[in-house]
């Protein structure tokens, strides 16, 4: 996947491509869906993307790992706050989003709409 002088490269773009929920490989095995990274002029690496269904599930699990314990575990406020983030990341896009923020929250869809109206009105 890489030369000595990619390492350093691909070290520095690993945590970004582990909190999408990509995979690194070899750039000259690219798809055409596939991301291939340059570096100094050199294809280094190549980033296959996750889907975006998989890539909510990977988002929820971050934002578990961050706030130390599940997401329905947190109080309202914190709730409301982890929808927005997930809002502003595009999350509720996704088919059958707000169902899998539901599950994750262990609330309602209905109060996750709830919670999306509250911060168009603010």
């Amino acid at each position: 996947m890489s030369t000595s002088g990619d390492e350093a490269f691909i070290a520095a773009v690993k945590p970004l491509v582990d909190a999408m929920g990509g995979e690194m490989i070899p750039p000259d095995e690219a798809g055409t869906d596939d991301v291939v990274l340059a570096w100094e002029g050199v294809d280094a690496v190549a980033v296959r993307l996750p889907q975006l269904a998989d890539s909510l599930d990977h988002i929820l699990a971050a934002m578990e790992r961050r706030k130390g314990r599940p997401l329905a575990d947190l109080d309202r406020k914190a709730k409301q706050e982890v929808v927005r983030i997930l809002e502003a990341r595009g999350a509720f896009s996704v088919r059958h989003g707000v169902e899998t923020v539901a599950s994750a929250l262990g609330v309602s869809r209905f109060t996750v709409y709830n919670y999306l109206n509250r911060e168009k009105e603010a």
